[in-house]
């Protein structure tokens, strides 16, 4: 299921990929939540019900004007007048990386999270320095349908989208989509514009003739002992920083020499570390060694040498934090157990609700 074949490739200031598989690299989702409850919100938090079929400012996941057949219904936590919604900006290196923000609290949160991902917009004042929306300025969301049955969002924008830099195209694919498949009830996304089906990008033409998801890949790159027909794709996250007060995790998709071990590889990566020129830091210390893994349904267990532990005898959050990022992302399990030399460490890791949180 891991052998995805590259079904394209274009050229657009590298390579533009789309795989095809039967699985998100992000796992399986739930379908009928919109809008998970999120952290510190609690089972106490009041949820309201949506039916997906409204109108107006309210349609956002659940509706749209003109794009896309009806959708099902949507849980919306109302509880606060903010959300902590997770949405995709460029960097200043031109990385495509997540951004976690409080956004105003909507029946539509997957059209809001994009509206704040449009430049020109409210979203300028909230990122962090150096980052910058991927969006068209004056793109208007007309609309976003879940169709739940199919995880597929459908998104009409206006006609603003289509004009935006070349070298961009790629950055806003990737920043949609991967946006949009945060939502537990989506892992497609098929892109409108007024009203119709949008079938190519209109500057570098990347065909958008079947929905896209994660498995596009983000920030893609390709290991040298690899070759396109014959790899497997792994997503890794890396350390940026942009000022000395933010550090956030970086998504890196590398294309990897096929394999069917995907838990050990994704390590081994990891520990190879970022490219050079990129201007990435690695997370892990060069020499470290995986002496085990297994894997349940529901818990990946990894066995490291020492070398993983820092002068105090500790991994780093930063350390323990991309493994369970980049675990996670390429398997679906939900928890990473870290043992050193054969013994616990620490209680088992989940993928924490928001990556690269920012305070206001």
């Amino acid at each position: 299921m891991l052998h995805r074949p590259w079904i394209r490739i274009a050229a657009l200031t590298g390579a533009i990929v789309l795989l095809t598989t039967g699985c998100s690299l992000w796992g399986s989702k739930k379908a009928n939540q919109i809008d998970p409850p999120q952290s510190g919100t609690g089972a106490e938090a009041v949820s309201k019900t949506v039916s997906g079929t409204g109108s107006g400012s309210g349609s956002g996941t659940g509706s749209s004007s003109g794009s896309g057949a009806g959708s099902g219904t949507v849980t919306i936590n109302m509880a606060d007048s903010q959300n902590q919604m997770t949405l995709f900006a460029k960097d200043a290196k031109g990385f495509v990386a997540p951004i976690s923000l409080s956004l105003p609290k909507t029946q539509s949160p997957a059209r809001t999270t994009l509206e704040y991902m449009v430049k020109g917009g409210p979203v300028d004042s909230l990122l962090p320095s150096g980052f910058e929306a991927l969006l068209p300025k004056g793109t208007i969301i007309k609309g976003v349908n879940i169709i739940t049955e199919k995880k597929l969002a459908v998104v009409d924008f206006s006609k603003q989208f289509l004009s935006y830099t070349p070298g961009d195209e790629r950055k806003i694919l990737e920043a949609i989509t991967w946006t949009l498949t945060g939502f537990p009830a989506v892992e497609k996304v098929q892109l409108w514009v007024e009203g119709k089906v949008l079938k190519e990008m209109p500057v570098g033409k990347t065909p958008l003739d079947q929905p896209i998801g994660r498995t596009m890949g983000i920030n893609i790159e390709k290991s040298e002992d690899a070759d396109f027909g014959q790899s497997t794709p792994v997503t890794l996250y890396f350390l940026n920083q942009n000022d000395p007060n933010y550090k956030y995790y970086v998504p890196v998709t590398r294309m990897v020499k096929r394999t069917d071990d995907v838990v050990t590889t994704t390590v081994q990566q990891l520990i190879k570390g970022p490219d050079a020129k990129k201007g990435l830091s690695p997370v892990i210390q060069p020499g470290t060694e995986v002496r085990s893994v297994k894997k349940t349904d529901n818990l990946i267990t990894i066995d490291f040498s020492g070398k993983l532990l820092g002068s105090d005898q500790k991994a780093s959050v930063d350390t323990l934090q991309s493994i369970v990022l980049s675990l996670t992302e390429n398997t679906g399990i939900s928890k990473v157990q870290i043992m050193i030399d054969g013994a616990v460490k620490d209680a088992s890791v989940s993928r924490p609700s928001h990556v690269n949180p920012v305070k206001l």
